[in-house]
């Protein structure tokens, strides 16, 4: 299993991921709201500003204070670091 820094000490499983977007526009805002009535909304910004959704394959909807960017390349630096190891 594959865990990915979301910030502050916080991982999720690369696995379970399906989707890292950005917050700004209008139906991933009802996305972050429809989570929070279904008490499957994580905010793991820790009181920041979010940069953030991550989307989980158990209707999970997580918000990160590390850019979309950063997050991806977390997860692919991840991924390069296994193949050396395989090799």
């Amino acid at each position: 299993m594959k865990l990915i820094n979301i910030g502050f000490g916080n991982m999720i499983s690369a696995d379970r991921l399906i989707a890292i977007v950005s917050p700004e526009s209008a139906p991933i805002k009802r996305t972050i709201q429809e989570a929070r009535d279904r008490n499957m909304l994580i905010d793991a910004t820790y009181g920041r500003r979010t940069r953030a959704v991550i989307i989980m394959d158990s209707d999970h909807v997580v918000l990160s204070a590390i850019l979309p960017e950063t997050i991806s390349g977390r997860m692919d630096s991840r991924s390069t670091e296994e193949e050396k190891i395989d090799v």
